[in-house]
């Protein structure tokens, strides 16, 4: 279990700077371009992942129903979305945001497919995500109130 954890945990990691270095490249251009570049350097890297595999691409089969292959397209569109936002609101702000979705949705997800009486310690993580948000916002008001107040 440690190992998925930890797993998970560079993940988050991957996704922050992945997150940063494609919101940077969307300054110089656009947020779909950046997107562009960031799925063709992926698929180029997994494509050379799956070469070196020593079963190549000869386990490739497509009978996962039409709709599981969307999430193609639903993360590129999150790349984009991102690669714009993020350059905006900060790294900080738009993680939380994307973790307030992604919590919000993930609920509803587990909800539809695995009805459980648990359900509000999910509600619980939720709430604690939003106020965690919503107390980021005061700190960053403050500041920036701070600032304009010491440049008087």
């Amino acid at each position: 279990m440690i190992t998925f954890i930890i797993l998970a945990l560079f993940n988050g990691v991957c996704i922050s700077l992945s997150r940063s270095i494609n919101g940077r490249l969307s300054m110089e251009r656009n947020a779909f371009y950046a997107s562009l570049w960031n799925h063709i350097v992926g698929f180029v890297f997994l494509t050379l992942i799956i070469v070196v595999q020593s079963d190549g691409f000869s386990s490739f089969h497509f009978n996962a129903p039409f709709y599981a292959y969307l999430g193609g397209a639903l993360g590129a569109l999150f790349v984009a979305i991102n690669s714009y936002v993020l350059p905006r609101i900060g790294s900080t702000q738009a993680a939380m945001l994307i973790i307030s979705g992604q919590m919000i949705s993930g609920v509803v997800i587990d909800q539809i497919s695995h009805p459980s009486d648990t359900i509000w310690i999910s509600v619980l993580a939720v709430v604690l995500i939003v106020a965690g948000i919503w107390v980021s916002k005061i700190s960053a008001a403050r500041k920036s109130a701070q600032t304009i107040n010491l440049s008087r």
